[in-house]
């Protein structure tokens, strides 16, 4: 899994490839998570377009992720959810965590819409 982060105003895009299979590639999402909510950044979205298979680790990768940003107070949504992994987020009963949408510019878009 390859992760490539890119920062639109105050909000972290971290766009995902590949497989969410567990192993060092989640703990690399996790530790690039753990490093923007270290520097401040509370608002994230995790684009899911090019991710091509996740299984329970990388189910758990997410939502370790969410507990983590949630402890500071901030806010993950996700972005480009494929069907196959919608249907893993919706039979592991994970999608009711998170807020879902159909492009990364609508995800980002939703935190200003909040605060108005």
């Amino acid at each position: 899994m390859y992760i490539k982060e890119h920062i639109i105003k105050d909000v972290a895009v971290l766009t995902l490839s590949g497989h969410m299979m567990g192993g060092p590639e989640c703990y690399g999402l996790h530790d690039k998570m753990q490093s923007l909510l270290s520097d401040g950044i509370k608002k994230i979205v995790v684009d899911l377009k090019k991710v091509k298979w996740m299984n329970s680790s990388g189910l758990g990768t997410l939502l370790s992720c969410w507990g983590a940003v949630c402890i500071h107070h901030g806010n993950m949504k996700l972005a480009n959810v494929t069907e196959k992994i919608e249907s893993l987020l919706v039979i592991s009963q994970i999608l009711q965590f998170f807020e879902t949408y159909n492009s990364v510019d609508r995800a980002t878009s939703s935190f200003n819409q909040r605060m108005n």
